[in-house]
């Protein structure tokens, strides 16, 4: 049984991995299909669609790193596991990111200042119009196998591929028109949005990486999950309190101390924890639980969970 689980186990983690090394070969491919568009056309905001597309590449290789990396076990020196690569590869991706939009927004610049004609509009649109389905349908893999296998890696490059489509058909919208209206100086507008939006992003990853890093604690969701969970299997203990958490990648650690009447055997007591720790595990996957037991004269009055 045990060799079944660990060779299930093992599947899974190629599959993660082949998934996320396919992104990266995606994500490459249509950056040079956008850069293409922008070379046939001359505009700014398909350079900065292209541009930004090397944020899909960068978050790619973040994913497959995190995967890897945070897949290996806990070992001697690092007895909590590896889950947090995932955190210090996004930083640095963050950080990229917040130059790629510096670098549109000086090219949106010079281009308001010298608006452009564009060349040969309607087929470099529909080049990157192409680019834009091609990235749509990968982003539905990929927030689907997230889902499926609970990888938050996995689901949240989904996402963020998923508004690099929405920005790629807001500029395919504003590129329609400035070709229909003759209006050129909406090109490094649209730009300039773009960069906004990559600054927002290359922002808000920054920012939440280091927030994880600092061992920010688990969602209200999923704290009210666990609280529901230790309520329902803790028939036999007076309460819990001190309930703390954190995530690190996929991994949920949640430490809590359980009240127990002080006449009860270590062995009685010894099984609560273990019916609790179960339904955690089946609660939320890829859990660590850490139970201390105390005798009934450490209640508190205002513990979270009362049994």
């Amino acid at each position: 049984m045990a060799r079944m689980k660990s060779s299930i186990a093992d599947n899974k983690r190629s599959q993660h991995q082949l998934i996320a090394a396919s992104s990266i070969a995606v994500a490459l491919a249509v950056m040079g299909i956008k850069y293409i568009a922008y070379l046939m056309t001359g505009s700014v905001a398909l350079f900065s669609d292209a541009l930004e597309s090397i944020v899909n590449v960068l978050t790619a290789i973040a994913a497959l790193v995190a995967i890897r990396i945070g897949a290996q076990p806990p070992d001697r020196s690092h007895p909590f596991g590896h889950h947090k690569a995932e955190y210090f590869a996004a930083v640095l991706e963050g950080a990229l990111i917040i130059v790629a939009a510096f670098m549109i927004f000086r090219e949106a610049y010079f281009a308001f200042y010298e608006p452009r004609s564009l060349n040969q509009p309607v087929a470099g649109l529909m080049v990157n119009a192409f680019a834009t389905a091609i990235n749509a349908a990968w982003a539905w893999v990929l927030m689907s196998r997230g889902r499926i296998w609970n990888s938050p890696a996995m689901a949240g490059d989904g996402r963020h591929l998923l508004s690099d489509v929405i920005t790629s058909v807001g500029v395919l919208i504003g590129l329609i028109l400035a070709t229909i209206t003759g209006w050129n100086v909406l090109d490094p507008l649209l730009a300039a949005i773009v960069a906004f939006n990559i600054l927002r992003i290359g922002y808000n990853l920054a920012v939440e990486s280091m927030s994880q890093l600092l061992d920010q604690a688990a969602s209200p969701e999923i704290q009210a999950r666990i609280l529901a969970a230790i309520r329902a299997n803790g028939e036999g203990a007076l309460q819990a309190h001190d309930i703390r958490t954190r995530t690190a990648g996929p991994q949920t650690f949640i430490e809590f101390h359980l009240v127990v009447p002080g006449d009860m055997t270590v062995l009685t007591a010894h099984g609560i924890c273990d019916r609790i720790e179960y339904a955690l595990e089946q609660e939320l996957a890829n859990t660590d639980v850490v139970i201390h037991v105390e005798p009934d004269h450490k209640a508190k009055p205002k513990a979270p969970v009362q049994l």
